[in-house]
């Protein structure tokens, strides 16, 4: 059998070498963008951080000039209170001085009481009209710092919605960059079951139409009786030189998946729902499938295939093609499957 494979092997021409140059160079210029994609997310993020602290502290001063806002308001207020007391005070004055002078007019006795009571309140009104001065001066003050602080707030704000406008535009950024590695990663699992086809059509080409093996969707599905005596893990004597293929096969799968993408053939074990006597080397139909997968990864790895690309499983009774209880649907369930998926 091996002469005949290795006949077939000359009579055909290689393209292999070729299609694994471009996929090399391919993956090279994937990781460069990768690599370039990952650098400009840093720096993205990075800039995005120290914009975040800039709208936090442009936000702090904006809440303190608010208060001092509110501050300078309410003093403007008292100001504004105390300014009508005084003129009120000055109207009361003006009334008692003109009251005082028609006194004067009344009686001479009564003239030098009322020009002192006059005179002491010219002083009052003196000192009152100094302070309504001194009011309206700081009133002018204060709105001059009033309108200060507004034309700052202003300013903060313009600020504030120029660095968000500058981060919703980083945002927008990052999710197209985010986009375009999505549609990178499905192009390299598109690879991986491009891989996974070529790998199918080969062991359908080596096994041809033996009976008890088939492909089905993904898997590669051999019934148990082929690779196994019944209630044993022990391969077959007769069965050793299609899985000598099957490795084969595998090899040259290793060599031509580039090592960046993360794969494995899963070895699945499956039983019927008939349970085992308990008398025998198997307790239940869990140890007997995990063995037989076991049994077949080992002798992959005995071929030549690497370790870290195989993975045994055993499923017993409990996941059946066929829920029937004939013969031949029960042998159906009974089954070792192959499956390349990722890693």
């Amino acid at each position: 059998m091996a002469s005949i494979a290795s006949v077939r092997k000359r009579g055909r021409v290689d393209y292999w070498p070729g299609f694994v140059d471009v996929l090399a160079t391919l993956l090279l210029v994937f990781v460069f963008l990768l690599s370039i994609f990952a650098l400009s997310q840093f720096f993205l993020s990075q800039e995005i951080t120290g914009r975040d602290v800039l709208v936090d502290q442009l936000r702090e001063q904006l809440a303190e000039l608010n208060e001092m806002f509110a501050l300078g308001t309410a003093e403007n207020q008292e100001l504004n209170d105390s300014l009508a007391l005084l003129q009120a005070d000055l109207a009361t004055a003006e009334a008692e001085r003109n009251d005082l002078q028609g006194l004067l007019d009344l009686g001479a006795g009564q003239a030098q009481t009322a020009a002192g009571r006059i005179n002491e309140l010219n002083d009052q009104l003196a000192a009152q009209q100094l302070a309504a001065s001194r009011s309206v001066s700081q009133i002018e003050l204060l709105n001059q710092q009033l309108a200060a602080l507004r034309r700052q707030i202003g300013a903060l704000e313009q600020a504030l919605e120029a660095s968000e406008s500058r981060d919703r535009e980083a945002q927008t950024t990052i999710a197209d960059l985010g986009r375009r590695l999505n549609v990178a990663l499905a192009q390299r699992v598109q690879e991986l079951s491009r891989y996974r086809s070529d790998f199918f059509g080969r062991l359908r080409e080596i096994l041809g139409n033996r009976p008890g093996i088939q492909i089905v969707g993904d898997r590669f599905v051999v019934q148990a009786e082929v690779l196994f005596p019944s209630a044993s893990d022990q391969l077959n004597p007769a069965a050793l030189g299609g899985l000598e293929e099957v490795a084969l096969a595998v090899r040259e799968l290793e060599a031509e998946i580039p090592a960046d993408i993360a794969w494995v053939l899963r070895v699945d074990g499956h039983t019927d729902n008939r349970p085992l006597s308990g008398a025998g080397q198997f307790a239940d139909n869990w140890e007997l499938s995990a063995a037989r997968a076991i049994s077949v990864v080992q002798f992959m790895i005995d071929r030549g295939v690497q370790p870290g690309h195989l993975v045994a499983a055993g499923f017993g009774e409990f996941q059946p093609i066929s829920a029937g209880v004939s013969e031949a649907e029960l042998a159906q369930n009974r089954r070792i499957e192959f499956k390349i998926t990722e890693r």
